[in-house]
Order: C-alpha cells, then structure tokens, then sequence
C-alpha cells in the first residue's frame, strides 16, 4: 500500500503530523502508522475504513481523548498531545466536542442538566441561556423538563449535539452518530452536523461506516492498516462505497 498524506495546510485548527498508536508491548498493535492530517475551519470530514483501520483511534487521538505514541496534534497554535491532563481537560472543554454513538446520557437527568453537566463537572457555573439556545438550535426547544427516556433515539442524539455544542468549540467530532438510528432519523442528524459546518464555520470530523453519511462530507479520509490509503471531496455515496469495497480488497 502506497502513504499517503492528507491536506496539511497552515489554515487548520486541527492537525496531526505523523501520528503513531502502539497498544501493548509483547506483541504490540499498530493501530496508527503515520498518519498526517489537517482540518479547516469550516469544513466536514468522513473518516471511513474497514475494520481494524485505526479511524477510531485516529478521532480519539485528534480529540485528545488518546495519545500518540509518536507524532504530534495541534488544535490552533497548541500542541496538545504531550499536554498535561488537567490543561488538556481545560482546551478540550472550551475548543472541542464530541458526540458518541451511544447518546451517554444520565436518565435521572432531565435534557436541560444532561446538557450542562459537562461545566457542571469541571466547576463552572451554568448559563441557562446558553443552555436553551443550544438546545434551541437543535430543534429541542421547550423539552429542556424531559427526561431522555421520554424522548426518542433522534431526539437523544439531539441533547448529546447540545451538550457537545454548548461551550461553542471551533470542533466537533462525532464517532458514528448515526450508527444507532434508523435511516430517516440518522439524515436529520447528519443534516444538523452539516448546518453547523455551514452556519457557523464549524469543523467537524467524524468516523463512520455508512457511505450515504459520508456523503454529506466535504471529504473522505480513508485509512487501511493504520495510514491513509485515500482522499475523496465531495463524493457520492457510490464513489464512496465503490473504494471502501476496493479497499477491502486489498486495492
């Protein structure tokens, strides 16, 4: 397999240079073999490969949920990756979120409190208002008393948007955030990550293994084995499950 290198620009707010993740020592896994990367303000990038590519560890990486074993990741002017834990905890509130696909929402909580839990836990004091005006934004006005068994999986994976999107972070990443929702309900949540990009300048990165989402992306990074194997803007869903197959070929 040829390496490759995504778009590295200066413009960037987040950019990995050479990224490697080695788990275990004995027989270590190489999850990531130099991958370099750079993401543009307002722009929306699919992460996609087959199993076992290293997309997940990648997003986590970028998102400094991970370290590298080797590498760097910038967000804007600061090299995150060798930061300490509590500044890193510090950045990571106030310039990115990120949205699972399993919701993680607290039951006995109502949406309002899932929402500023986040600040709550690091020791800031609630806005209200920013609290209503992210859940405004994503069509969830007036459910701010509910609790997220009273809502539905597209309305629960609206709260977790909120709740990532309340600090206003320049970045969200998103680990499949459709992958628990049927079709229809998954389109609503794609089309509101794409708003976000447009709207606000937003930079969003996000993994996922269905072609017809990454279609909504101004890019397609696709990993294999731990690098990038290839780069497609502004694809279709058929060009895009047409080189994932490839890729699974061993193409």
């Amino acid at each position: 397999m040829t390496e490759m290198t995504a778009d590295i620009g200066t413009g960037s707010v987040v950019r990995a240079v050479d990224l490697h993740r080695e788990y275990g020592r004995a027989a270590a896994v190489r999850a990531l073999r130099g991958v370099s990367a750079a993401f543009a303000p307002g722009t929306f990038t699919a992460v996609m490969g087959p199993s076992g590519s290293g997309k997940t560890t990648l997003l986590h990486c970028l998102a400094g949920m991970d370290r590298p074993t080797r590498g760097s990741v910038r967000w804007g002017d600061a090299e995150v990756s060798r930061l300490p834990e509590r500044r890193l905890a510090e950045l990571r509130r106030s310039r990115v979120g990120f949205v699972f696909q399993a919701f993680n929402l607290m039951p006995a909580m109502t949406v309002a409190q899932n929402v500023e839990l986040p600040g709550r836990l690091a020791g800031e004091r609630s806005d209200r208002g920013r609290v209503l005006e992210a859940l405004a934004r994503v069509g969830l006005a007036g459910r701010e008393r509910h609790r997220p068994g009273q809502l539905s999986g597209g309305q629960q994976q609206r709260v977790a948007i909120a709740r990532a999107l309340v600090s206003r972070p320049p970045v969200l990443f998103a680990d499949e955030p459709t992958g628990a929702l049927d079709r229809a309900t998954g389109h609503e949540i794609l089309a509101l990550l794409r708003a976000g990009v447009d709207a606000d300048r937003r930079t969003c990165v996000m993994v996922t293994h269905d072609p017809v989402a990454a279609g909504y992306a101004d890019r397609v990074l696709l990993l294999a084995d731990g690098l990038v194997a290839d780069e497609l803007h502004h694809p279709t869903a058929a060009q895009v499950g047409e080189r994932l197959s490839r890729l699974g070929e061993g193409k």
